[in-house]
């Protein structure tokens, strides 16, 4: 049975249905395991909400071109949800470190209340923020100010004509200026994600790596996923981790970093020339969640726009809070819900030896701006 989602506005410009899956039907976890643990002996210490689904951007591996009906705003968890969920899972639940997405979490009027309120009930607690830099300019002081730590921005080409091909907007000069506004606030480290689309951005990256180089920036190149609204995505098409390590190495000699993982989605890699090896000139990181997964040691718990729980950035399969927040349940219910969910993690997507279509392997109804990254 569907849940349709997001559904046509206009009859005469159609747009894509997505819809959401079933339910889990949860198994409580084991009172004596710690925290969000799995069956397979991983614990979630990394919480990711999504603030909103909606985005200002149109990039044709996440959206349709004509997009998709956002969720009216009764839908979406509000300031106070959020901190609460922060708090069970800070207080409670082991939870070391938070990464605001979206959608685009900049769109939300109350971002810089939510990190101040947020700030304020957790000192120590690091909050990260990934956008796509639109409107960051104007921004970036006021959320360092509100109490964020640091800031992730996405932006995969330094052309304006591959930039409107690729996001299908003209907004690359508000990105480049909301990352100088970023560096200006001290949001250290500024991080900047990239996604490659063979033929279309694939030979930029050598580029693209000097550039952040140049400006103290640290760039993560992130595989191409099947979290596209129009299922278009193909294995056999995307630049995996070999072809970019390849691209870079045309210009640059990569060293893995010796520094423990830790549970970090991107493998790290020093950076140096072949003319002079012994001078790093800064750090990439390469996320090859198809090509080289790392599921073995994913850490992280997410927790979509509405409240609902999802134990793997590809699951079908999610878990509702917002039921609970809003019909009067205690903390403690809402822990073990959650808790049950994270206990029913799968070992791995399933794509890492089988791949996309495969009987362990479906993609998701969900979009990623539908998800949260």
């Amino acid at each position: 049975m569907d849940y349709p989602r997001y559904m046509a506005t206009n009859p005469e410009t159609p747009r894509s249905t997505v819809s959401l899956p079933m339910p889990t039907i949860l198994t409580p976890a084991p009172a004596d395991s710690p925290g969000l643990s799995d069956k397979f002996g991983r614990q979630a210490t990394d919480l990711r909400i999504s603030l909103i689904d909606k985005c200002n951007l149109r990039c044709t591996y996440c959206m349709p071109a004509d997009g998709l009906a956002w969720l009216p705003k009764s839908k979406l968890l509000t300031l106070e949800e959020i901190s609460r969920i922060v708090r069970i899972g800070v207080r409670d639940l082991g939870v070391r470190e938070l990464r605001l997405t979206g959608g685009e979490p900049l769109v939300r009027v109350d971002l810089p209340q939510i990190i101040a309120t947020v700030r304020s009930e957790h000192p120590d607690l690091p909050i990260s923020l990934t956008t796509n830099g639109v409107g960051l300019a104007k921004k970036a002081a006021a959320l360092k100010e509100a109490g964020l730590t640091r800031i992730n921005v996405s932006l995969d080409t330094l052309h304006a004509e591959t930039f409107a091909k690729l996001t299908r907007r003209d907004h690359i000069d508000s990105v480049f200026a909301g990352i100088d506004a970023a560096l200006a606030a001290d949001l250290a480290p500024v991080k900047i994600n990239a996604v490659l689309m063979r033929g279309i951005n694939d030979e930029q990256a050598p580029e693209l790596l000097a550039w952040a180089l140049e400006r103290g920036l640290e760039l993560r190149f992130i595989e191409q996923m099947p979290l596209d609204a129009d299922h278009v995505w193909r294995k056999d098409n995307m630049v995996t981790a070999a072809d970019l390590r390849a691209y870079l190495e045309t210009r640059f000699r990569l060293s893995p970093d010796t520094k423990p993982r830790d549970g970090a989605p991107a493998e790290r890699f020093l950076v140096s020339t072949p003319q002079d090896p012994d001078t790093i000139l800064g750090a990439v990181g390469i996320i090859a969640s198809v090509s080289e997964p790392f599921c073995s040691d994913c850490k992280r718990t997410r927790i979509t726009a509405e409240g609902k729980v999802m134990s793997c950035l590809f699951s079908r399969e999610e878990t509702d809070l917002s039921a609970l927040l809003r019909d009067g349940s205690d903390d403690r219910a809402i822990a073990e819900r959650w808790r049950a969910a994270m206990w029913g993690k799968p070992r791995a997507h399933g794509m890492d030896h089988t791949g996309l279509g495969s009987k362990d392997f479906v993609q998701s109804d969900r979009s990623m701006s539908a998800i949260g990254g």
